[in-house]
């Protein structure tokens, strides 16, 4: 685990083929249209595990030019220094360690029942565990007045990539944050 956790300086380094699942909620009585300008609610990027192979500077630095890109582009700005903004962003980058079981049935019987009969021998299963793990990339969007949640997007996918470079890096997340923001506002 100790190993596999090396590979993490940020969430979202995938293989090119995986799909990604997008999750999102929202408050459907809130006015969306209301909402002109964000700023961060701090601490903007927060980690689980709380872990320095994971959490960086340049990582944040990261994610915090993606929010701001994407949001930027769905027409909301940033708030006037020392001001609230309508919206307030929060980003969580959650990597879970998960396992599943494989079974392979090896051996036995094979043939055609119907034009003699079988030919076989013993047969046995062999179930094997695979440990990977799953990174979660979720952004979060509270009201700057009431503070309560309004809308949540988030993506999880499979961490594959061992050794990333910078550029990997910065463009996986730039395309994670994209894809969840890409649900906002909600329709």
């Amino acid at each position: 685990m100790r190993a596999s956790l090396l590979l993490l300086p940020l969430l979202l380094i995938l293989s090119a083929c995986q799909t990604a699942q997008l999750q999102r909620d929202f408050d459907p009585n809130r006015d969306f249209a209301a909402y002109r300008s964000w700023s961060w609610q701090e601490p903007a990027v927060q980690y689980k595990p709380d872990d320095p192979r994971l959490k960086s500077d340049l990582t944040d630095q990261r994610i915090r030019t993606a929010v701001s890109q994407q949001l930027d582009q769905r027409g909301l700005r940033p708030a006037a220094a020392n001001t609230p903004g309508d919206l307030k962003a929060q980003v969580w980058m959650i990597v879970d360690n998960r396992q599943q079981q494989v079974s392979t049935q090896l051996g036995g019987a094979w043939g055609d029942p119907w034009s003699g009969g079988f030919w076989g021998g013993p047969s046995y299963v062999e179930t094997r565990t695979l440990d990977y793990q799953v990174g979660t990339l979720q952004i979060d969007l509270l009201d700057g007045k009431d503070g309560k949640l309004v809308w949540r997007g988030s993506t999880e996918q499979v961490l594959r990539n061992p050794h990333p470079s910078p550029s990997e890096r910065e463009a996986a997340i730039r395309r994670s944050v994209e894809e969840v923001l890409s649900q906002y506002p909600p329709q």
